[in-house]
């Protein structure tokens, strides 16, 4: 069996990882330790991120054609590949905090929902909140109607005492 052919489910594999992801972030995890390793792969998987090692040849086959194919020129020395199908920010935001403690981990560059960016892009779409958080936030916002009427009824009440 021919290289290309040993390599070709590699490509599908990857191919199907990128296929219908909210983004994809690119590395470089050289210096990291095992331990710092196990710990952003655990702290990736729980965020519901894919995170593996990859030839970069192989991403570059995969990507061919679509948005991730702008990771090209990033796509040189050790790189690992983080994914994510449902939150766009998660790959981005799991590695710009992981790479707060293990300063070795660099983000090189990542697509997300379609358009590329370049690391110092990538740690502003790190430090958008997750979809969660925002969704927390806006209904913290919402007062209840009883609340409000409660508020009202108070507000009449102080007007007619003064």
């Amino acid at each position: 069996m021919a290289k290309v052919e040993l390599k070709q489910p590699i490509v599908d594999e990857i191919a199907g990882l990128l296929d219908g992801a909210a983004s994809a972030v690119v590395v470089d995890y050289r210096g990291l330790t095992v331990e710092q390793d196990t710990q952003l792969r655990k702290q990736l998987r729980e965020a519901g991120v894919t995170y593996k090692v990859y030839k970069n040849t192989l991403i570059k086959r995969a990507a061919e054609g679509t948005d991730f194919a702008a990771l090209d020129p990033n796509l040189e020395g050790p790189t690992a590949l983080a994914v994510s199908k449902t939150d766009a920010t998660a790959p981005a935001r799991v590695l710009a905090e992981f790479a707060k403690k293990a300063d070795k981990l660099e983000i090189k560059a990542g697509v997300v929902e379609g358009i590329y960016y370049d690391a110092k892009g990538m740690n502003v779409i790190a430090s958008i909140p997750s979809r969660e958080v925002l969704l927390g936030k806006l209904l913290g916002s919402i007062q209840s109607p009883i609340t409000n009427f409660a508020r009202v009824l108070n507000q009449i009440a102080e007007a007619k005492e003064a």
